[in-house]
């Protein structure tokens, strides 16, 4: 064979074996994940020294109970758009909510209890519960709502809280703290009661329980938290972008109305309006068989027109 070929041929070789070295024994260049300028981070959360409700510690020392506060920290910090929208509803309803609960002398935590059932909106579970507290038909008529196919009372939010009140407060009273009282708002005091009873403990936090009860008071404190501090969790907003309270004024209907469309027209407001502020009207009509006083809800004129 020809020396020189031989030569050529032994370089491409050598060139060829010391290209495939590199290319695969080589280690990748490793971005710092932290350096801002490249563009969109997540960040762990800290988690808070000291968590309560209403004035009763959250055991966060515990191993799991810190991983379930995390847990709830992290994706309640991270589902922005939900969060902006808890922000932007909180200040229109909570000023409803917190003289009712104050008048019941439930603590004001409770507010965020309502946040976390509904995100402040008049929503039907599956299970058939409404309003922003989320009441059960059985619930709602035994204490004192009226429900039927003209009416639904528990998506009258000032109604609706004072039974809220009613129930926790007779709940407190069965379990000595506000902790459980709050947890049996969504087991219901029975379904607690047996639990603490079967396994042998008497707080929340050493239940076992299903996930949605097992997570509910982590929302609620997470939410708090929060809430609470809506720049150290990275929310940023200003007064303007909240949704602000529209003064109202309540009128009294003790007949029958036949049609709200025009009820509405002698207030200035259109059909859809009045709906927007009483939404525990069902129907075009107001049949009232049981011959009540109803008190409807009427905006301050200057805010639709």
């Amino acid at each position: 064979m020809n020396p020189i070929k031989n030569i050529f041929i032994s370089l491409f070789v050598l060139l060829v074996s010391t290209f495939i070295f590199f290319a695969f024994s080589s280690k990748p260049t490793i971005i710092n994940e932290y350096s801002p300028e490249n563009g969109y981070n997540i960040y762990a959360i800290d988690i808070p020294d000291m968590l309560d409700f209403s004035g009763e510690s959250m055991p966060i020392h515990i191993p799991d109970i810190r991983e379930r506060i995390d847990r709830e920290l992290l994706v309640n910090t991270y589902w922005q758009s939900n969060g902006l929208l808890l922000f932007k509803r909180a200040q229109r309803y909570f000023p409803i909510i917190e003289p009712i609960l104050e008048s019941y002398g439930i603590p004001d935590d409770f507010k965020y209890l309502a946040l976390i059932e509904s995100g402040l909106q008049n929503v039907t579970s599956p299970a058939g519960a409404k309003g922003f507290w989320q009441i059960m038909k059985p619930t709602g008529k035994e204490y004192g709502l009226e429900i039927n196919s003209n009416v639904d009372e528990r998506n009258n939010l000032e109604l609706a809280t004072v039974v809220a009140c009613k129930y926790l407060l007779k709940s407190k009273a069965k379990f000595g703290n506000w902790t459980l009282a709050a947890a049996s708002y969504n087991a219901g005091v029975a379904g607690i009661s047996s639990k603490l009873e079967r396994q042998k403990v008497t707080s929340y936090y050493d239940l076992l329980l299903g996930q949605e009860t097992g997570r509910y008071m982590f929302r609620i404190v997470a939410l708090k938290e929060i809430i609470t501090n809506p720049k150290k969790y990275g929310f940023n907003f200003s007064q303007k972008h909240l949704y602000s309270t529209i003064p109202t004024y309540k009128v009294e209907v003790d007949t029958a109305v036949t049609d709200f469309v025009k009820f509405a027209l002698k207030f200035d407001l259109n059909y859809k309006q009045l709906k927007i502020h009483n939404p525990w009207l069902r129907e075009g009509f107001l049949n009232n068989k049981s011959n009540k006083v109803y008190y409807l809800e009427i905006p301050k004129k200057g805010y639709y027109n």
